[in-house]
């Protein structure tokens, strides 16, 4: 069911893409400076509704924009930043208690590469709290809204920026990943996320560095803005011990050139992997049968991944314990109960399971390897279930079948994060509410430039009716 085009009252420079605001700031058509105050008027329109960009800072934005270079990448374009990382003299709280008034001095080396490349930070954008969950709440700032409907959860972690770039808040923000938290609300809201492979993209606390799991990710409201935001945030540095190279070809060059013929394998649930109601098995297939493209074939075809959800959940939950035990006990003294139990099964890992873990990582990724010889890219749900009403944390049952945590309704965003995968979330088409859904496209290793090559004339192919839009009760 396609939705009706939904109003949007906002700036008009706020309607368009960053791509052609950023044409129209290189040719002098308009100032960073003036779009700053159109990205702080819409803020001020939805935030009541959303609850989105958190913590705006209008003054250093205002700043920033004064010193933008017009022939920088993004040219003074306003962008919004996960409040994950930090960005110096700007709140920054991880969204827990412990630190809910902390401003830190400097900013991370991931935003310092966006400002120089012409991004001006114009906020900070609403996550769980300290990136744990897939529904975007806390005790600092309480809870983010779906724009398409605003009785309904936007996800998480980035449900901020899905929601923010949803509205027309900013035209390019900044997300991370490690089980769907850009995918899912991306899925949710209508917009597009990539988790690029691990390195790309630059990384995250120092902690982490060589943890593979947990990535920075670009999001945008069509495909070639998502590649954009990519080319502002890629490259090497050794800030990063896994970090790499940008590529020779911008991602937005290879993002718009011609992909030829292209082969999709189309897994409605991944062998089992997950529950998936019957709506949104509906909505994924209707989606995929509008797809009108010479050279596009699309196969029904499912990896071989045996292994993989045990596989996710013990690394995940050793990379939560190896971050808790270096965390001070007054920080981890207000951590929600759901984010606590990620903390002890990872205290309670043995050698073995760790170790088996990392077995079957590598054995899942030459399945991944074989199979991508077949195809170009792997289509299957980012989620078996669209939005809930935003009070529930995560569903309780999918389609029948129990939840045993939060993780579980999150399955199908663990291949892509395990076997260092770049997957990208696409507006499919709608469920029959009219809320937005997305499908996930699987790229193989190393393979951002052809994913978004192959997601751009899908999304050109389907034409959806999508935002900004105005947030919707």
């Amino acid at each position: 069911m396609a939705a009706e085009p939904l109003a949007f009252s906002g700036p008009e420079f706020c309607q368009l893409s960053a791509r052609d605001v950023v044409a129209l700031l290189k040719a002098g058509k308009v100032s960073s400076a003036e779009l700053v105050e159109a990205s702080l008027t819409r803020i001020s329109q939805t935030s009541p509704a959303i609850n989105a960009m958190v913590t705006p800072c209008p003054d250093r934005a205002r700043e920033t924009a004064a010193k933008a270079d017009p022939d920088s990448l993004l040219a003074g374009l306003p962008i919004g930043i996960k409040d994950l990382t930090p960005v110096a003299g700007v709140r920054t709280t991880w969204g827990t208690k412990a630190f809910a008034e902390f401003i830190p001095d400097t900013s991370d080396p991931l935003v310092e590469r966006l400002e120089a490349r012409g991004g001006v930070v114009v906020g900070k954008t609403n996550t769980p709290e300290m990136g744990a969950g897939a529904n975007t709440f806390n005790a600092v700032f309480g809870m983010t809204r779906n724009p398409w409907n605003t009785a309904m959860n936007a996800a998480g972690s980035s449900g901020g920026a899905a929601a923010g770039l949803a509205t027309g808040e900013v035209w390019l923000s900044h997300g991370s990943d490690l089980g769907g938290s850009l995918r899912t609300p991306a899925s949710f809201c209508g917009i597009v996320g990539l988790r690029p492979s691990p390195g790309v993209a630059g990384g995250g606390p120092a902690k982490e560095g060589f943890d593979p799991m947990p990535v920075q990710g670009p999001m945008a409201r069509n495909v070639p803005d998502c590649a954009l935001m990519l080319d502002a945030m890629a490259g090497f540095d050794p800030v990063w011990p896994i970090s790499r190279p940008a590529p020779e070809s911008p991602y937005l060059t290879t993002c718009l050139a011609d992909p030829g013929a292209f082969r999709i394998a189309f897994s409605a649930d991944l062998d089992g992997l997950g529950p998936v109601t019957p709506e949104m098995d509906s909505a994924l297939r209707n989606g995929l049968s509008q797809i009108d493209i010479p050279g596009c074939e699309i196969v029904e075809d499912t990896p071989e991944i045996d292994g993989l959800e045990s596989c996710f959940r013990t690394l995940r939950a050793l990379g939560f314990w190896a971050g808790a035990r270096q965390t001070p006990d007054e920080v981890t003294r207000h951590f929600k109960p759901t984010l606590q139990q990620n903390i002890a099964e990872g205290r309670a890992l043995q050698v073995d399971d760790i170790a088996t873990a990392l077995t079957t990582r590598s054995q899942l990724y030459d399945s991944m390897r074989g199979f991508f010889q077949r195809y170009d890219v792997l289509a299957c749900p980012v989620s078996g279930i669209g939005p809930l009403p935003v009070e529930i944390e995560y569903p309780p049952e999918i389609n029948g079948i129990p939840s045993r945590d939060y993780l579980d309704w999150l399955r199908f965003a663990f291949l892509a994060t395990v076997c260092s995968l770049p997957a990208l979330s696409l507006p499919i088409g709608f469920d029959a509410k009219g809320m937005p859904v997305g499908v996930q496209l699987i790229g193989p290793p190393r393979g951002e430039g052809r994913l978004l090559q192959i997601a751009r004339v899908i999304e050109e192919s389907l034409a959806l009716p999508l935002g900004p839009i105005d947030p919707r009760g």
